[in-house]
């Protein structure tokens, strides 16, 4: 390993892409993960990265094409899916119990930005922030819990943001929805 703690040899990126697997890779092997906001970014990485180490992934966004187009190259399912709305939420849920079974792991990322000065900010921008950042998150716990109850396992991963512990110029609704989901 070089200084940073990176293996020498390998170029930079996950091991997957180079058709390696790591002693931990094990852990995730048969496991089922809903990835919210997953068609892009950070989800995208997340769900290649469980992919890579063994679980079946399901993905979730609003981003129709771009999910799509994730989950195929990553070999997982795909849910057209808005992280606020309760209804939709049941229907990943049982349509992830119906396809694999059983729900081991759920990350809720899905996350929107809104960049405002306080008193340019809307209550409707306000609003969309948690409904989307904070009340997506809530929903998803609520919603796959019994499953994860009646398997008596499961894992839950809420991402949040530094914004939730540090306020920054332009971000008091973002703030404050990354702040209940560390709360």
């Amino acid at each position: 390993a070089d200084a940073s703690g990176r293996p020498v040899g390998l170029p930079f990126g996950p091991a997957s892409a180079h058709g390696l697997r790591s002693p931990l890779m094990a852990r995730l092997d048969g496991k089922v993960a809903i990835i919210t906001g997953a068609a892009r970014g950070q989800g995208a990485a997340e769900a290649e990265l469980f992919a890579a180490e063994g679980a079946k992934v399901v993905l979730t966004d609003v981003l129709r094409e771009e999910g799509e187009a994730t989950a195929k190259a990553c070999g997982g399912l795909f849910f057209h899916h808005d992280v606020s709305s309760e209804e939709g939420w049941g229907q990943v849920v049982a349509d992830t119990v119906a396809a694999h079974g059983r729900i081991d792991v759920l990350v809720n990322n899905a996350g929107i930005f809104h960049r405002a000065k306080m008193i340019e900010h809307t209550l409707d921008d306000f609003r969309r922030l948690l409904e989307i950042n904070t009340v997506g998150v809530f929903l998803g716990m609520k919603t796959v819990a019994p499953v994860m109850m009646e398997q008596q396992a499961g894992s839950i991963v809420n991402i949040s943001s530094i914004a939730g512990i540090i306020g920054a110029p332009g971000s008091i609704g973002y703030g404050a929805s990354k702040f209940a989901v560390t709360g």
